[in-house]
């Protein structure tokens, strides 16, 4: 059911709760009072009734229509405009969940069109409700009611960035493989959540700014002016969240490139080892390589080989092997492979 809330008010006071649009209209006009209507996810037939019955323009129609806006605040004549961007965090997935709240303010009627669960427009209805004397004082009373629960929603918010934020910089020291990846998406999820708080700060002291010309109560101004304080108190943290991010990026990629060269190094130092390690057996097998080649060339037991007949060719081809080798093992220890 697209109709959640609908009812009219006189001087505060729930007078009437109508079935249907086209009762609201005929109540409304009736006693003179104010329209309060709640949509969710209304057909298009719904939004133009009301559209018509309210005169508003075809381009704030056709963005309630079509969702997925900014937030921001226009006016086209004597009515206001304003889209909201409430949000949650789903602590579970570090994730920032973001509705759309379009706010149609006139002289005598609000209308709201949800095209997500929050912010809780009932919570903000029944507030209201208890404060005859604030919603007495009209439409604006109304928008600052939901500017404030929209406002005190990124609170929550706030608090589990900011926890999320803290042990990012504990594991960025631990070596965690995926703090990199941790890192960026909550950095995506801090600029969204930017882009939806920081239009808010503007549309605030623009309302203020109008609230003379379009004969604002007093205390409600200092009421727009809480909300403006608390809206600039979460930007300059978001704010703050951004800058940490983007300098635990580069921490991270830092200590990244630190790793890799403490890598390199131990690769190289590892290789230069083996090196050494080939050296030495490479000059042992050379060094016994020669008394091998000649001791194998006298075993193959040929009738006619040098020296054979001799004496002396047993004791000299031993001295041979043993000053073949002495030199082979002093060439090798001039080159540092021994």
């Amino acid at each position: 059911m697209a109709l959640i809330d609908n009812a009219v008010y006189v001087q505060g006071f729930r007078t009437a709760d109508p079935a249907d649009l086209a009762e609201t209209y005929r109540v409304m006009r009736g006693r003179g009072g104010m329209a309060w209507i709640g949509l969710y996810r209304p057909t298009d037939e719904e939004v133009r009734s009301i559209a018509e019955e309210f005169s508003l323009h075809p381009l704030a129609v056709e963005d309630a229509l079509k969702g997925h806006q900014r937030a921001k605040l226009e006016r086209y004549g004597e009515t206001l405009v304003v889209v909201l961007r409430p949000a949650q965090y789903v602590d579970d997935a570090e994730r920032v969940d973001f509705g759309e709240l379009h706010v149609f303010i006139g002289r005598d009627f609000v209308v709201t069109i949800r095209h997500a669960e929050s912010p809780d427009l009932a919570g903000v209805r029944r507030r209201l409700e208890a404060s005859p004397e604030l919603l007495a004082m009209g439409p604006e009373a109304v928008l600052y009611a939901i500017l404030d629960e929209v406002v005190d929603q990124y609170g929550p918010v706030v608090a589990g960035l900011e926890n999320d934020i803290d042990e990012i910089e504990d594991q960025l020291f631990d070596g965690t493989e995926t703090v990199s990846r941790r890192i960026y998406e909550l950095a995506r999820e801090v600029i969204g959540f930017q882009r939806a708080t920081q239009p808010l700060i503007g549309m605030l002291e623009g309302l203020l700014r109008g609230s003379e010309k379009y004969e604002v109560d007093d205390e409600l101004q200092r009421y727009l002016r809480d909300v403006l304080d608390h809206a600039l108190r979460i930007a300059d943290r978001t704010g703050v969240f951004r800058s940490v991010l983007e300098n635990a990026l580069t921490v991270e990629a830092t200590l990244v490139a630190q790793r890799q060269n403490d890598e390199m190094r131990r690769m190289t130092e590892l290789n230069l080892a083996q090196n050494e390690e080939v050296k030495k057996i490479s000059s042992w097998a050379a060094i016994l390589f020669a008394p091998t080649l000649v001791s194998g060339i006298y075993g193959m037991n040929f009738a006619r080989m040098p020296e054979l007949g001799w004496s002396a060719g047993y004791p000299l081809s031993l001295a041979l092997m043993v000053a073949v080798c002495a030199v082979l093992w002093g060439v090798f220890r001039r080159k540092r492979w021994l």
